[in-house]
């Protein structure tokens, strides 16, 4: 069933249950206020009976002749009829209309009040009123008996109301009712189903234009209905979502390209040297070396790929390392120290802002790794004996460590691209710096499955800033046995970067 469909049955089932609501309600109404009259009616034509009775001391005399009586003259199909009894249910006097024969009920005494059928099954509406002397006066007086000068212990009023022109007015409008209901749901219907195929058909072209597109085609998108609701912001998010697929395809076939020509450089560099050892008979010291400039670059091409694996997994499949909480403040120089062979190790310089620890969950070995690809790229960078300064402070809710250095700096493009894989600053390759521009993405691989971020700041000739932002861990550091080596859940690689 189409999405049209399914919201015209919704529409179309809310709405008969609306009209079968209004219609029942209406028709409930219209019984009660009927009924009512019918009622009202009784007990106007009852209190006109009681009046043409003369009620006293010595009983109850009918003296119909003295009044005027307006009730029963009419003989049509819906006025009302009525009698007089005595206490013993024998006649004393009837309405000019009734017809013996089509009274509902014939009862010695005084007849129960409602509805009631008639002889010939024809519905009546029964009110009855008595009249009795008052209490005081009751006592001499023969409840059965006839009294003197026509008086009567007691009365009977019986008005009767036929309901059939009432149930014919109620079936009549019940009739209607179902009518224009009918006839209502069948026009909202088309109207409905006019109006869903209409408000729908942005919706269809999209899915269309969907069908139709071509992957290799960036330029390809989605038409986008100019109607200012969800029907807009859904074409608008679908196209958005296409371009980053695009970008993420290019940034894949980048990927893939210099993946291809970072392999290919160091793999025919190491096949050259052997075929050029394979030429002609050669000392073993000439072996030796070759074959020492072989393992280098077999390292080099093994760093590479093991690199590559680490930025071609998926967070899924590398999993979230196993953190454990440590102290930055004092883990920086702790680890500085193991750059202290190292030819620019005398330019490194730890510096904190604050003087508390700044307690963040790590996995040291992989933070080590990350802080060493931003060491490694100062050290390139910038000119030996300049300071390399490793700052370590807090803002807000976040730990932060910037390296900074005062090299050859950043351009506005190599900020932004600095963490793509693959890309190495013009500067760099002016300079003919060693590297295949893995370092950063690595490094920021890492820091984002710490939850963390890393930006990259500076200008040309004025030296780089690189800041890696941890949350900030509320936990004081549980003891562990050996914090440095917690066994890790994304692997650690050597970069050639």
């Amino acid at each position: 069933m189409s999405l049209a469909s399914r919201l015209s049955a919704s529409f179309l089932a809310a709405l008969a249950i609306v009209l079968i609501g209004f219609s029942a309600a209406l028709g409930g109404l219209a019984v009660h206020h009927l009924y009512r009259l019918i009622d009202e009616r009784l007990d106007s034509a009852l209190t006109t009976l009681a009046a043409a009775a003369e009620v006293g001391p010595e009983g109850v005399e009918w003296e119909p002749g003295e009044r005027v009586l307006g009730v029963g003259l009419d003989a049509g199909a819906d006025q009302i009829r009525w009698v007089v009894r005595d206490a013993r249910g024998r006649l004393i006097d009837q309405s000019p209309n009734l017809n013996p024969r089509r009274l509902p009920i014939e009862l010695p005494e005084e007849p129960p009040a409602g509805r009631l059928s008639g002889r010939d099954g024809r519905p009546w509406m029964v009110k009855t009123r008595r009249l009795t002397v008052p209490k005081p006066f009751q006592e001499p007086v023969e409840p059965l008996e006839p009294l003197a000068s026509g008086r009567h212990a007691a009365l009977i009023l019986v008005a009767y109301a036929p309901l059939g022109p009432t149930e014919a007015t109620l079936s009549q409008l019940g009739l209607t009712l179902l009518g224009l209901s009918t006839v209502l749901w069948l026009v909202a219907a088309a109207v409905n189903r006019r109006l869903c195929r209409r408000g729908l058909a942005p919706l269809t072209e999209m899915a269309m234009a969907a069908r139709d597109a071509d992957a290799e085609d960036r330029r390809e998108r989605l038409p986008v209905p100019k109607t200012g609701d969800e029907l807009e912001d859904l074409g608008q998010a679908f196209n958005g979502l296409l371009d980053r697929l695009h970008e993420t395809l290019q940034q894949q076939r980048r990927f893939t390209g210099d993946a291809s020509h970072q392999l290919r450089t160091p793999l025919a560099g190491l096949l050259g040297q052997v075929d050029v050892v394979l030429r002609r008979d050669r000392p073993p010291e000439e072996y030796r070396r070759v074959l020492g400039i072989v393992r280098h670059k077999a390292v080099h091409l093994q760093q590479i790929i093991e690199s590559l694996l680490f930025l071609a997994r998926t967070e899924a499949e590398a999993g979230r390392p196993e953190p454990v909480v440590i102290d930055l403040t004092a883990w920086v120089p702790e680890h500085l120290e193991a750059w202290s062979s190292h030819v620019r190790g005398t330019d490194l310089k730890a510096e904190a802002t604050d003087a508390g620890p700044l307690w963040v969950r790590v996995h040291p070995l992989l933070l080590a790794q990350a802080v060493d690809n931003l060491l490694d790229n100062a050290c390139k960078y910038s000119p030996p004996n300049t300071p390399i300064i490793v700052r370590t402070g807090r803002q807000a809710d976040l730990v932060s460590l910037t390296v900074v250095d005062q090299g050859d700096g950043l351009s506005p493009e190599g900020q932004a691209r600095a963490f793509e894989p693959f890309y190495r600053a013009p500067e760099a390759t002016r300079r003919d710096q060693r590297g295949v521009g893995l370092g950063l993405a690595v490094a920021r691989r890492i820091v984002t499955a710490f939850g963390g971020r890393i930006s990259a700041q500076g200008a040309l000739g004025q030296g780089s800033r690189f800041t890696i932002e941890l949350p900030i861990a509320t936990v004081p550091p549980a003891v562990h046995d050996d914090p440095a080596d917690p066994q890790p859940v994304v692997t650690a690689v050597d970069v050639p970067d």
